[in-house]
């Protein structure tokens, strides 16, 4: 995705408090037209209690039908706890409750992948499993630990547990 050339599109950023962000300033050099000025663009500020407002057209002129679809039942999840918390409160657990629907999912998928794709002699894919040996240092009780395997068992890959022989 290209960026834009600038974040402003070419037009210089600029402060819509002006030179009254300080408090020094405000109170050492305002006219009374400033002073007028500044106390409209405060009550300005103020939202309506209506708003912000949500219009259904622009939601679905925005959300294509596949996006509407999945984000359906979290929706619906966030339009009913809108009533017993604040919307903020109400967006937060919609949120967290997605994110953990995703890693659950994510989880259980892994798990099956894992359990039943296994990588054995019949199939080149799949997830191999293996097990690295413990160290064993002179000194230890265990010290000269020989392997048990017979030779023809390495890279066997589960052969020799399905019944053939050679």
């Amino acid at each position: 995705m290209s960026q834009p050339a600038s974040e402003t599109g070419g037009v210089k950023p600029m402060s819509i408090a002006d030179r009254f962000v300080s408090e020094r300033e405000r109170l050492h050099s305002m006219s009374k037209e400033e002073r007028a000025f500044r106390k409209q663009w405060l009550k300005d500020q103020v939202l309506h209690p209506r708003e912000p407002c949500e219009v259904p057209e622009m939601y679905a002129a925005t959300h294509n039908p596949i996006r509407r679809a999945y984000k359906w039942p979290l929706n619906q999840l966030e339009n009913a706890l809108r009533g017993h918390f604040r919307c903020e409160t109400a967006a937060r657990i919609r949120y967290y409750t997605g994110r953990s629907i995703m890693i659950i999912a994510g989880a259980y998928l892994m798990t099956y992948y894992v359990m039943y794709n296994t990588n054995d002699w019949t199939r080149k894919s799949g997830m191999r499993v293996s097990r690295s040996r413990i160290a064993v240092l002179p000194g230890d009780p265990d010290f000269p630990c020989v392997s048990t395997m017979e030779r023809a068992d390495y890279a066997d890959r589960g052969f020799s547990e399905c019944g053939l022989k050679l």
